[in-house]
């Protein structure tokens, strides 16, 4: 296991993937996740092993819309396989978002075929022992894999929020995505929190029992 903790500096020309293709590795999936400090709905892990690199990528959060979904295409077409791990707010609830986030990471890495030979994470560590790690901070603007998953994950979930505020009309996730926007918090102190919105994160938390699951 090797787990580096971000020392790297912004326009290093270190690149983590050219290295361990080096020794021989072929199957690097870069990891990332979308939606950790959202109100309500879920977190979506995203992995990536990418074939070919393909311009634009990097943090989602930098990308317009529109430039994520044509990436996200295109990151389907070129790469040798990928794959989502969702965890929803009941399992958040439970075990807390980090848990939740590792739970849903682990999900993905089983799913996704070929097996991945190693791994690589925005400064997150997996409960994995038979797969090769590294961790980076902001992995997602570092590293090129990452930052693939990064908008896998973004796409999956802002498309998934998009359904739920169709069935809940009233928050306008379509617009904020579960963020805590004053239109959010204004739309949960009007309405009540619904079953999409996360128990354990504030101001859900302090709210009564009665309050819950409108």
């Amino acid at each position: 296991m090797i787990f580096l903790d971000g020392g790297l500096e912004e326009g290093s020309p270190f690149d983590a993937e050219n290295l361990l293709r080096e020794k021989g590795f072929t199957r690097i999936c870069g990891i990332d996740e979308a939606g950790r400090g959202a109100l309500a709905g879920p977190v979506v892990v995203g992995g990536v092993m990418i074939s070919e690199r393909i311009e634009g990528i990097t943090d989602s959060k930098k990308l317009t819309s529109k430039r994520r979904e044509s990436l996200f295409y295109q990151i389907q077409m070129h790469c040798i396989s990928y794959c989502v791990g969702i965890s929803w707010p009941d399992e958040i609830d439970k075990v807390n978002i980090l848990n939740a986030t590792k739970n849903a990471a682990v999900r993905l890495v089983a799913m996704l075929s070929p097996s991945p030979q190693v791994l690589l994470l925005d400064a997150l560590k997996l409960p994995i022992a038979d797969i090769e790690q590294h961790s980076f901070i902001k992995g997602d603007l570092r590293i090129y894999s990452i930052g693939a998953a990064s908008i896998i994950a973004k796409v999956v979930r802002d498309r998934l929020m998009i359904i739920l505020g169709e069935k809940y009309p009233q928050y306008g996730f379509a617009k904020h995505k579960g963020y805590g926007t004053k239109e959010h918090l204004a739309a949960i102190n009007e309405f009540g929190p619904s079953a999409v919105h996360r128990r354990s994160f504030e101001p859900m938390r302090s709210m009564g029992e009665d309050n819950l699951f409108s």
